[in-house]
């Protein structure tokens, strides 16, 4: 079965920097499109970057400049580094991965990780 594993969420003060990674593992053939997405409670879930098999990148319009995604293909992992914080980011981030499966029969699927806490104070 295909996994996603993230980490690195916490609490931080406005301003300050984290850094999310996301890894997918299992019998994945290929990579097709791997992103970070965040929700708060009430609200619907939301894009924050996304990066393609072929390296486009995808940045929500609330966090350009201020997020870099960057990706290891080797590892099927993306990593968020999150600069500049601000209150309003509070919420739980979302790994998203839509990827082509091979277990016997091969077929395309998306995958989401369990989420992590990013808490920002002001």
């Amino acid at each position: 079965q295909v996994e996603i594993v993230e980490s690195g969420g916490g609490l931080v003060q406005a301003g300050e920097s984290l850094k999310l990674s996301c890894t997918a593992s299992g019998p994945i053939r290929r990579v097709s499109v791997m992103g970070w997405y965040r929700q708060v409670p009430g609200k619907e879930r939301e894009l924050v970057a996304d990066i393609t098999g072929s390296g486009t990148i995808t940045y929500a319009d609330f966090v350009k400049g201020r997020f870099t995604l960057s990706r290891d293909s080797a590892q099927n992992a993306i990593h968020l580094q999150m600069n500049s914080l601000k209150p309003e980011d509070t919420a739980v981030y979302y790994c998203n991965a839509q990827v082509q499966v091979s277990r016997g029969l091969i077929y395309d699927r998306a995958f989401w990780g369990r989420g992590t806490q990013v808490t920002i104070s002001s």
